[in-house]
């Protein structure tokens, strides 16, 4: 017989919505939830499957947050695995670390969580007296700037030996630097699979042996897109491991861009929007879809649908709405306005549209002005929103520019829908 598990880490579990743009109260109950189905949906797979255990590489919970609520619906989900004959096995991440809930909740005697040291445990031995032994080691504390691999124990000669830690590996642009270490010292320890957590994107680092970064079996927002799932892994009694993705999301966050270059009436442009959403729903298998919509292309429209931006979103929610499970988080513009040959010696609302884009906004003061201005109304905000809008200088400069660039067209928007009125009359 095998030995068999689901390899998973970084549920963050009734994550905070981290996204400003979840406006929509429905929307953001679904995104809130959707951890917890995550968990649910692990815990079915795992029964249905008959696997020997869950591992999961850290980052269960959110942080210090934690409600024992949260812990409770753990505890029960843990026990469905408990009753079913399979182990899990947890080691704390980062977040975990700073939730008290982590330690005092009780949990069924088939869980294992490791604790600070590390620490090997045999899980199965099999049909030919092969032994299972899954070895790790837990942070104690929420940072952990050196790495934790000389802590772990050489491999049990003559078993199968699997690794579990959380880190960052030799860095991530999106991930401040936990447990480091590197893929070359992974392999040089021997064991036979490293199960990781912590980046957020799954990505099978190794395959002699297998160092596998599960990935989180459930995005929060945008910057988390794509269909997320987990690992399920077979060790044959002699064989190298063999590894199985599932899906598991039931939302999927997605950006899209749909080009309406030419369109110049604002039906034919709906339509073309309501093909795109409909040919993309259909290849996303999750059960809720939601999308990041941008419109580009150059088109007559354009002037038009930033000055009734709030009627285009309007519109395009209702379209979605109507293929079932399909969401709109929000509709960016990254539109032109294409004009005919003739109307281009009199457009005084374009001529002042050039001399912003090439003279202004690139000017040195203005630049200055802007980044003082969002500098001032980002002090007013609570840390953790300074900190998600703009985490660095560069990024300082980004939000502003862009703020800049919206702030002008919005502006240079409703001008033109003036002249407009006023040639008609």
């Amino acid at each position: 017989m095998p030995f068999r598990f689901v390899h998973t880490a970084d549920l963050h579990l009734d994550s905070p919505l981290r996204s400003l743009a979840l406006r929509n109260s429905e929307l953001a109950g679904l995104v809130r939830s959707a951890t917890r189905s995550a968990l649910v949906r692990i815990v079915d797979l795992c029964v249905a499957e008959s696997v020997d255990a869950l591992l999961i590489a850290g980052d269960l919970y959110d942080g210090s947050q934690t409600s024992m609520n949260t812990a409770l619906f753990l505890a029960g989900e843990l026990r469905r695995l408990d009753e079913a004959g399979i182990r899990t096995f947890i080691i704390r991440g980062n977040h975990d670390s700073q939730s008290q809930v982590t330690r005092e909740l009780a949990l069924p005697p088939s869980v294992h969580v490791f604790s600070g040291r590390s620490r090997t445990v045999l899980a199965k031995t099999l049909a030919n007296g092969r032994t299972v032994h899954i070895h790790g080691v837990s942070f104690a504390d929420p940072h952990a700037p050196e790495s934790l691999l000389p802590q772990f124990h050489p491999p049990v000669a003559g078993g199968i030996n699997i690794g579990m830690l959380h880190t960052s590996l030799s860095g991530s642009a999106a991930h401040d630097p936990y447990a480091p270490c590197s893929v070359a010292d992974l392999q040089r320890h021997g064991f036979d699979y490293w199960a990781l957590g912590h980046v957020h994107q799954r990505q099978v680092h190794c395959e002699k042996p297998y160092i596998v970064m599960a990935g989180m079996p459930q995005g929060r927002d945008i910057n988390e897109a794509g269909m997320k799932g987990v690992t399920i892994v077979t060790f044959d009694e002699d064989g190298p491991a063999a590894l199985d993705e599932r899906p598991i999301s039931t939302a999927a966050f997605e950006r899209f861009a749909v080009d309406v270059s030419g369109i110049a009436d604002w039906h034919d442009m709906l339509d073309a929007v309501s093909r795109a959403l409909a040919h993309i729903r259909k290849t996303v298998a999750a059960d809720n879809l939601i999308l990041r919509l941008t419109l580009k292309g150059s088109t007559p429209l354009a002037w038009r649908l930033r000055r009734d931006a709030d009627l285009l979103e309007g519109e395009i929610v209702n379209i979605a709405a109507g293929l079932g499970g399909c969401w709109i988080e929000t509709v960016e513009l990254s539109c032109r306005a294409s004009v005919k040959p003739e109307q281009n010696a009199v457009d005084p609302v374009g001529e002042l549209a050039v001399l912003i884009e090439k003279d202004v906004l690139p000017s040195f003061g203005f630049r200055t002005e802007l980044n003082g201005i969002a500098k001032e109304l980002l002090q007013q905000l609570p840390p953790e929103l300074r900190s998600l809008l703009a985490s660095d200088e560069e990024a300082l400069e980004r939000l502003a520019l862009d703020a800049g660039l919206a702030g002008g067209a919005d502006v240079l928007a409703h001008l033109h829908g003036r002249a407009a009125a006023g040639a008609a009359d």
